[in-house]
């Protein structure tokens, strides 16, 4: 049994029930077989094995009361992978999907993700099995607020600095935030993802999307070629979804599809951002209304999806941009958008594609920007943001864009340079994973066995 086979051996059995993490660690590890090859300092300082395990685990419970009085329990999670690089930095997921396999393999994957990014933040992950849909603003700021009262205890600007995710967006970082202060006195940059009011980043609640827009017209030039005129199916319409679109049509290309939980929507024409956005982001409602303006787009509910995959891969289009959540497109679904024409796959979502599904866009040789790479724009602004708190200054939306722009393009650079190097050229999964598992590697053996 080959080293890497055997830490995740190892891994299953120390850490048994948890798919979602075994993939994570596996699509990684499987592309650092060039690496460790070659560098055998690697294998005698155990780093795979350490690098696997999380310098953290913290697990808690939530209670709090609804609007009926009625006492409600759940689950809260931070996960401090490691801290190499910096303090811990990575998102807060609330979604009754939450459990250790997901909080685990966000973690694990947002190490490699901020290392690319070349900023000094290490990698972590948390959140819980709360729902915020249907929830009222007192409900969600009474779990907010119980939720903060054990992450407080984890958590510091130069310790381990959360920020937003699934399910939690400024309403909610400002719950926390406020219970944050309140039992510590403390009014520092804790958390990032908050208001313009109290300390946010501009740019912040769009860096995500547009960086994975960014990410695909870098990978696009390098072959010759650029958004202008590009026809995109987008899942998701929450916040990288939506920002996503925005820019794609700053750069001249077409979002002919999006979607959220409860289906997916086509509009040949264009999909008409403005109402996508007033009905997820001020209705909170489905997309299923956008037909009573539009009633010449297609809606498939989720009940009429094929069984092998999601619907918004099912339409011809030139590029793809898989936004919304993990494992979400199939090998089914990368068959399909490689039969109808797709050129371009960018992930705003974390490994949003099956491992079969990215077999089949690296075979293909398509330009394929893997989440950890593509989707580095959110925790690279959410750096941004902390840096600015520690100035006590305020940068412009163009200081920020121009930043994020920058950062982008360098992790493409490096992904793109790496995997020349390894002589696997246009293969990005391999020279992103490589990249960023090098940056964390060395600086974990200089700081010794920790």
């Amino acid at each position: 049994m080959t080293y890497i086979h055997q830490t995740i051996t190892d891994l299953k059995y120390s850490s048994p029930a948890q798919a979602e993490f075994y993939q994570a660690v596996e699509e990684v590890l499987d592309s650092l077989g060039p690496i460790l090859e070659t560098n055998k300092i690697y294998q005698q300082q155990a780093i795979i094995q350490r690098i696997v395990e999380p310098e953290r685990q913290i697990m808690f419970r939530v209670p709090w009361v609804d609007d009926k009085g009625e006492i409600q329990v759940n689950k809260g999670y931070r996960i401090e992978f490691n801290s190499a690089l910096g303090p811990y930095k990575g998102g807060l997921r609330f979604h009754p999907s939450v459990n250790a396999s997901i909080i685990k393999f966000l973690g694990f994957e947002q190490i490699f993700k901020n290392a690319l990014t070349g900023l000094p933040i290490g990698g972590g992950k948390g959140g819980a099995n709360f729902d915020p849909k249907g929830r009222s603003d007192g409900e969600i700021m009474r779990f907010c607020q119980s939720f903060m009262n054990e992450l407080y205890r984890h958590i510091g600007p130069t310790t381990d600095v959360p920020a937003g995710d699934i399910g939690v967006g400024a309403r909610e970082i400002g719950y926390m935030f406020g219970q944050y202060k309140r039992l510590t006195g403390r009014y520092e940059g804790v958390l990032t993802g908050k208001s313009l009011l109290w300390g946010g980043s501009l740019v912040r609640k769009e860096a995500t999307g547009y960086g994975a827009v960014y990410f695909a017209d870098f990978m696009l030039k390098d072959r010759g070629d650029s958004l202008q005129g590009k026809r995109c199916l987008v899942s998701g319409a929450g916040n990288v979804a939506i920002y996503a679109m925005k820019k794609l049509y700053q750069l001249g290309a077409t979002p002919i599809a999006c979607s959220d939980s409860s289906g997916t929507l086509y509009h040949d024409k264009g999909i008409d951002l403005a109402l996508v956005r007033h009905l997820k982001e001020e209705q909170r409602s489905c997309l299923k209304e956008y037909l009573n303006a539009h009633p010449d787009a297609l809606y498939t509910p989720r009940s009429d999806y094929p069984e092998d995959g999601h619907a918004v891969w099912r339409y011809a289009a030139d590029a793809a941009f898989p936004c919304a959540t993990q494992n979400e497109l199939t090998g089914a679904d990368a068959q399909s958008l490689l039969a109808n024409g797709c050129k371009l796959v960018s992930e705003g979502a974390n490994m949003p594609s099956t491992q079969e599904a990215v077999n089949a866009f690296i075979a293909a040789g398509i330009a394929y920007g893997p989440g950890k790479a593509a989707n580095a724009g959110g925790v690279a602004t959410s750096q941004l943001e902390m840096a600015q708190n520690a100035s006590m200054q305020n940068w412009t939306f163009e200081q920020v864009d121009k930043q994020l722009q920058h950062i982008m393009r360098n992790i493409f650079v490096t992904a793109n340079d790496t995997a020349k190097a390894f002589g696997q050229e246009g293969n990005l999964v391999l020279g992103a994973n490589i990249a960023g598992f090098r940056r964390v590697a060395d600086a974990m053996i200089e700081q010794g066995v920790v």
